[in-house]
C-alpha cells in the first residue's frame, strides 16, 4: 500500500484517540499497530512515522518475521497464547497482552526465569463473556491477578479486553466502562508485585469509545492497512 495513506490513516487515528481521550478528561492512548498477516515491507516504513508499537496475534508469525523485525520494533504479542509456544517468543516481545488462566501465566514465568528475564503482561479480562475471544471473567479478575503477582519472572502491567462486534454503541460504551471501572478498583487495591498502569482496549471498529474510557493502549489494523488478506504470505 502507498505510504502516504498509511501515514494519513495513522495520523487519523492518533488525532482522533486524541480528541476523544482530551474530551473524556484522559491522556492520548498509545497506538499498537496490528500487523498480523502483513509482511515486513508494509510494516518497515511505520518505522519513518514514529511507530514503533506493533502487534501480533501468531507465534509462527512473529518468529518468520523476526529477522526484519527485530531491534526496530516493540512486538506486542496480542493473541490468544498456548503454552508450549510461549518459548518462541520469550525473548522477542515487549509486552503479553493475552493471559487469561494461571496455567499459561506459570509458563511464561518458567521460561522467563530460563532466561534470566521479567516478562511484561497484561491480564485479559472477557467484559461480555465470549468463550472463543479467552479472557477472565471479570468477577475473578482479583483472584488470579493475586496468584500472578507471586511469580517472579512476570510482572503485570495492566488489563486487555476484546470487545463483542456490535452495532450497539450503547452497550459497547458500557462495556469499556466496566472495564475501566475494574481496572481502577484493581490498581487501587496496590497488590504487591502489580503496576496496574496499561488498560489495552478498542479496535479499529470502536477505538474512539475506548479513548473516552480511558485505554491507555488501543490495538488498531484495519483502519490503518485496510481489510487483510489472511492469504497472504509473510
Amino acid at each position: 500500500m502507498e505510504e502516504d495513506l498509511l501515514r494519513n490513516r495513522l495520523m487519523q487515528v492518533r488525532r482522533e484517540t486524541a480528541e476523544a481521550a482530551a474530551q473524556a478528561g484522559y491522556p492520548a492512548p498509545k497506538i499498537i499497530a496490528v500487523t498480523k498477516t502483513h509482511p515486513a515491507e508494509m510494516i518497515l516504513p511505520l518505522l519513518d512515522m514514529d511507530q514503533a508499537d506493533i502487534g501480533e496475534n501468531r507465534v509462527q508469525e512473529i518468529v518468520e518475521k523476526l529477522p526484519a523485525l527485530e531491534g526496530k520494533f516493540r512486538i506486542h504479542l496480542i493473541g490468544r497464547l498456548q503454552s508450549n509456544k510461549v518459548k518462541y517468543i520469550i525473548e522477542h516481545v515487549c509486552l503479553i497482552h493475552s493471559v487469561d488462566r494461571l496455567s499459561l501465566a506459570e509458563e511464561i514465568d518458567r521460561q522467563a526465569q530460563k532466561h534470566d528475564l521479567v516478562i511484561p503482561v497484561l491480564m485479559q479480562i472477557s467484559p461480555a463473556g465470549e468463550p472463543q475471544k479467552g479472557g477472565v471473567a471479570p468477577e475473578e479478575a482479583e483472584t488470579l491477578l493475586r496468584q500472578m503477582a507471586k511469580l517472579p519472572g512476570i510482572k503485570v502491567r495492566g488489563l486487555m479486553a476484546v470487545m463483542p462486534k456490535t452495532e450497539d454503541e450503547a452497550w459497547l460504551s458500557g462495556l469499556f466502562a466496566q472495564t475501566r471501572t475494574l481496572f481502577e478498583r484493581l490498581r487501587d487495591e496496590g497488590i504487591p508485585g502489580v503496576e496496574m498502569e496499561e488498560l489495552s482496549m478498542g479496535m479499529s471498529g470502536d477505538y474512539q469509545i475506548a479513548a473516552g474510557h480511558g485505554a491507555t493502549m488501543v490495538r488498531i489494523g484495519s483502519a490503518l492497512f485496510g481489510p487483510r488478506d489472511y492469504g497472504l504470505k509473510v
